[in-house]
């Protein structure tokens, strides 16, 4: 299937056709027609897979065809953090290239002037975080009552961060009468429950739910005492051709920490996290973007949102103690038909964590040997972690142990991760 065959309009398909969209991808392909027929729609898909727009592109098309000339706020998207709301405002502002729709994103932590003094001129879709649009919406900035389509985007990550009561104060000012969609890219029982106070009688679509990390990530651990790590990561750097690399640190103080560090490596980088202001935050993340910066130092919250073509390299500095959250930081690559390399480092205090997403990703992350600072009792102490609670762990942990992520070559240094990319594009 094309999007051609989804009956869209010519400027909407235009706008593909600019950003060089062909064919949908799975969650796009099946979303897209439940939402141009009006249904609400509950969608679970992998991070990397397309979501935004699998229900902008439907979303916008219905506007285009609407009879209704009304002048006021018609779409919502609630999205948990900064990042992610700008990267869906730029995404809605691409399809609509060709239209005269108006597009405005709101997020706390800057000053509300330029954001109130936009909403004056009434645009037609608003996306938003939820604490800067409660905040709007109590000063009166915002009215709720006239929407005709409500998205929750990111759902199980806005729980996580404590928006449930603030979630539940915005569904309480919608208009019963609305189209509401729910994606999120995992699907617990509290997800579940949220969903039924949103959607009325919702489709599903989960798109290869026993999948829990994207197939064209190659994984790979570096076995490391914490002292090296940073030696590790520097000559790591240093060696990929990757024009640039994503790190995730668990700690804002961690984050700065290893800026700093690598740059008396040579290594420029920048680090994105909570106590950064939101200019520096967008400083950082466009000097990444744009190849001025070698490395980006994320933390979890920081780095929702971001999504750079062919970002072909992530490492996790430290491994996340929410198992999760290893698969939303290594869906930063592997965006939706590109391929990536997502390496991990795991010290002695980490084994556990990475027990759990061996648990939840059901399979064995490959052990990367060979390299200048590696720590083999390390291993070691996981496969007999691994073998005390049984099930064959011992036997896949030996198979696994030489196996290296493919496109990468060996030196005495380790491994050298490289770009890899099969030249497509993601959608969104």
């Amino acid at each position: 299937m094309t999007f051609k065959e989804l009956g869209l309009s010519k400027p909407l398909l235009d706008a593909l056709d600019r950003l060089d969209y062909n064919t949908p991808t799975p969650i796009q392909e099946q979303a897209i027609p439940i939402v141009l027929k009006g249904e609400d729609l509950l969608g679970c898909a992998q991070t990397g897979t397309g979501k935004t727009a699998a229900f902008a592109i439907p979303i916008i098309e219905r506007l285009l065809s609407s009879t209704s000339k009304n002048n006021f706020i018609k779409v919502l998207v609630v999205t948990p953090t900064r990042e992610l709301a700008i990267q869906i405002e730029e995404n809605f502002k691409s399809y609509t290239h060709f239209t005269e729709l108006k597009t405005q994103v709101i997020f706390g932590g800057v000053k509300q002037g330029k954001q109130t003094d936009a909403l004056r001129k009434k645009p037609d879709i608003l996306i938003a975080t939820p604490g800067r649009l409660l905040d709007l919406m109590n000063q009166g900035f915002i009215s709720l009552k006239n929407i005709e389509y409500a998205i929750l985007d990111e759902a199980d990550q806005m729980l996580d961060m404590g928006f449930i009561h603030d979630i539940k104060k915005l569904i309480a000012k919608l208009p019963a009468q609305r189209q509401s969609l729910f994606f999120s890219a995992t699907m617990p029982q509290s997800i579940v429950q949220l969903s039924g106070q949103i959607l009325g009688n919702p489709q599903r679509i989960t798109i290869k739910p026993e999948q829990a990390t994207a197939e064209k990530i190659t994984q790979g651990v570096y076995f490391v005492d914490k002292e090296n790590k940073i030696k590790l990561l520097a000559s790591l750097v240093e060696q990929s051709e990757a024009p640039a690399v994503l790190v995730f640190s668990r700690t804002k103080h961690g984050a700065n920490n290893i800026v700093k560090k690598l740059d008396k490596y040579g290594i420029k980088g920048a680090a994105i996290h909570g106590n950064k202001s939101q200019a520096a935050r967008q400083k950082a993340l466009e000097g990444f973007k744009d190849g001025k910066l070698n490395v980006l130092v994320a933390t979890d919250i920081a780095a929702r949102g971001i999504d750079i073509d062919q970002l072909s390299l992530v490492i996790n500095y430290e491994l996340p103690n929410v198992p999760e959250t290893y698969v939303h930081r290594i869906g930063r690559t592997g965006r939706a038909s590109a391929s990536g390399v997502a390496i991990s480092f795991c010290d002695e205090t980490e084994i556990p964590y990475l027990q759990d997403i061996q648990k939840l990703i059901k399979q064995d992350v490959p052990v990367i040997k060979g390299h200048e600072f590696e720590n083999e009792s390390l291993e070691v102490e996981l496969q007999k972690k691994q073998f005390s609670k049984g099930g064959g762990k011992k036997a896949a942990s030996n198979q696994n142990r030489s196996r290296r992520p493919q496109g990468g070559r060996d030196n005495q240094r380790g491994q050298r991760p490289q770009r890899k990319s099969d030249g497509s594009r993601r959608n969104s």
